[in-house]
Formats: C-alpha cells, sequence, structure tokens
C-alpha cells in the first residue's frame, strides 16, 4: 500500500514570467496527479540554522510517491516543467514521508 509524501520546494523566482507561465497550469496539474496544496509561504526571517533562505515555499501533499511521480514524468507536461526550472534558482525540492509521530524516528 502506498503512503502520501509531502514535497518541499523551496526558492527564488529569478523570472517572473516563465515563473509564471508554470504556476497558471501547475495547480491544476498537481490536483490532476494526486497532489494537494498545504502551504504557501514568503520568507520572514531565519530563526535558526544554516540553510541559505530562500523566497518562497511551496509544500504539497501527493497521495504517493508514484503520484509525485507521474506529475514529473508525465509526457504531456514536458512543456510545463522547463518554465519551472528558467524560472527559478537555488531550487530545493525534498520528499519526505508522512507519519503520524514521531516514534518511528525515535526509536
Amino acid at each position: 500500500m502506498s503512503q502520501p509524501v509531502y514535497a518541499l520546494n523551496l526558492f527564488n523566482v529569478s523570472n517572473r514570467d516563465e515563473y509564471l507561465a508554470y504556476s497558471r497550469r501547475s495547480a491544476a496539474e498537481v490536483e490532476a496527479h494526486g497532489g494537494r496544496l498545504i502551504a504557501l509561504g514568503k520568507f520572514r526571517e531565519v530563526a535558526t540554522g544554516d540553510v541559505e533562505p530562500r523566497e518562497v515555499l511551496i509544500l504539497v501533499e501527493w497521495e504517493s510517491k508514484q503520484a509525485f511521480d507521474s506529475y514529473c514524468n508525465d509526457p504531456q507536461l514536458a512543456d510545463l516543467h522547463p518554465h519551472r526550472v528558467q524560472g527559478s534558482d537555488a531550487y530545493i525540492w525534498h520528499l519526505f514521508d508522512k507519519i503520524e509521530d514521531l516514534r518511528p524516528i525515535l526509536k
């Protein structure tokens, strides 16, 4: 049985027009492929840590890793993903397994 995953996206917008071309279509395509937007954020301040700040946060819950992969690899979206790449920089895209609590990590 597949488990949900969270995709954490942190990035800077480097080309507004390119990123707008991506964002105009991506929300509907994410949903069509089993993703659900959880949060959008604009950088505020560093509280702690040594990661260089990014100006944008997007958190998406995917039904499964397979759903995420289907979005990334759908040949009908081959013209969409380059807009994200060309419209952003310093992109961090990390996947996290959904867990109910920290017990599996703290064993």
